[in-house]
């Protein structure tokens, strides 16, 4: 394979495993609302809707493992091995909750099989992003690191804009009771087509030049030993790091089309909800790039530090004008100018986590203090914020990313700080 195509070839391999990855994360959220009239009792739609979300939360526990897992394969065995896992795994959660029967007809069995789909889809999200970060910062080429690094979130956004592609090309053609009953799981049937293509594309790629030269671990306890013994300040600082990563993102690109159609005095319909994060995505997708390229020139750490500070105040704002003028080109725009600037720290995050572990225990560390910080910030955000949104206030997402914007000016100087002592020559940011 000639050498210079290697890394455009990464990006194409990773970045459509990466959609499929993400966009079965994506269409569960956005088709929450439909999946909880078929697996939860009729009655209280709020709590139907809610139960839903906490399902969605329980796939966020098997990320660890899917982390560790993924981790130590990547560490030990390959980047690719882990990538081709972690792809595998999705597609086996795909066919879970495609094909789960509905509560009228088995019963309480009905959530146990979604449950089990999402717990095949958290495994899966683990065991992928510490071995793709890892790949795109090792195959990218020199001073292109951050825009390299960034399509591993474009990727994830535009897994978003696909699913909400699908989600309003199926509410806008079918009838809403069709799209209740059974339409709801074509999305997930969708997903499945693209798996053959993603494992083909990953399967045909060299391993990284990085992880060809290094030393990996000969055993799981020096993995291990290596990582919590040697690195775990810098573990701790990843963790710190992830934090607003995720809070920004689930806030508004995941839990958005939900809050759009329930919180007091907007409750738009579907259709424009979808459109809204149709636009968003895009916005995101275009920020994420723009930014990792921004990054490259000016420096990763001045770009985090600005985003995160804007993060603090900007979703009041765009919260207070939406809800004063609740119309859909009101929504179009508030929609977007926050997925744009949730772009500018989610775009550049990915190729700051990798630099902070040596390459020996990258795919481990950054699984890890990215999968523990899922826990934490993830995975009962969207069932929170449900709950927020109507019992403290239609503010909450602002709130709660506001949080996490301010761990995100504390915690990012100290990160730097210990990838500065790791690669002294190599990371400055």
């Amino acid at each position: 394979m000639n050498e210079s195509a290697i890394p455009r070839r990464a990006l194409v391999a990773v970045g459509i495993g990466n959609v499929v990855e993400w966009y079965d994360f994506a269409v569960y959220a956005f088709f929450a609302s439909y999946i909880a009239g078929n697996f939860f009792v009729a009655g209280d739609s709020t709590q139907a809707l809610i139960a839903t979300f906490l399902v969605f939360g329980a796939g966020f526990v098997a990320r660890p493992i899917g982390s560790l897992v993924g981790g130590l394969v990547g560490d030990r065995s390959g980047r690719k091995a882990a990538l081709m896992l972690s792809l595998a795994t999705m597609g086996a959660g795909m066919v879970a909750i495609a094909a789960a029967p509905p509560v009228t007809a088995v019963g309480v069995v009905a959530p146990m099989v979604l449950l089990a789909g999402r717990l095949l889809q958290g495994f899966s999200v683990g065991a992928e992003i510490g071995a793709a970060a890892a790949f795109l910062v090792e195959q990218a080429p020199p001073g292109r690191r951050s825009g390299y690094a960034a399509w591993l979130q474009a990727t994830i956004g535009l897994a978003s804009l696909l699913s909400a592609v699908v989600g309003l090309a199926i509410t806008s053609v079918l009838s809403d009771a069709a799209v209740a009953a059974w339409a709801w799981r074509i999305p997930f049937a969708l997903g499945l087509v693209i798996i053959p293509i993603a494992l083909y594309l990953r399967r045909t790629l060299p391993e990284s030049a990085a992880f060809r030269t290094g030393q990996p671990a000969t055993t799981i306890a020096q993995t291990l030993r290596t990582l919590f013994v040697g690195n775990r300040r810098n573990l701790v600082a990843g963790f710190l790091f992830s934090i607003p990563w995720h809070l920004s993102i689930y806030c508004f690109v995941i839990f958005g089309p939900t809050y759009y159609r329930i919180a007091a005095g907007l409750t738009f319909p579907s259709q424009e909800a979808f459109s809204a994060s149709v636009a968003g995505n895009a916005c995101l997708v275009v920020g994420c790039l723009a930014f990792g390229r921004l990054a490259d020139r000016a420096g990763r750490l001045p770009v985090i530090m600005v985003s995160a500070a804007v993060l603090t105040v900007l979703p009041f704002g765009c919260l207070l004008l939406l809800h004063a003028v609740p119309t859909f080109p009101m929504l179009l725009a508030v929609h977007s100018v926050l997925c744009l600037a949730v772009s500018a720290l989610a775009g550049v995050a990915p190729s700051t986590l990798p630099t902070a572990f040596p390459v020996a225990v990258r795919a481990t560390g950054v699984s890890i203090s990215f999968g523990m910080a899922a826990i934490v910030a993830a995975a009962f955000t969207p069932a929170l914020l449900t709950w927020a949104t109507g019992a403290v206030s239609v503010y909450a997402p602002a709130m709660l990313a506001a949080v996490g914007a301010i761990i995100s000016l504390l915690a990012t100087p100290w990160l730097f700080t210990r990838i500065r002592a790791l690669e002294p020559a190599k990371s400055a940011p």
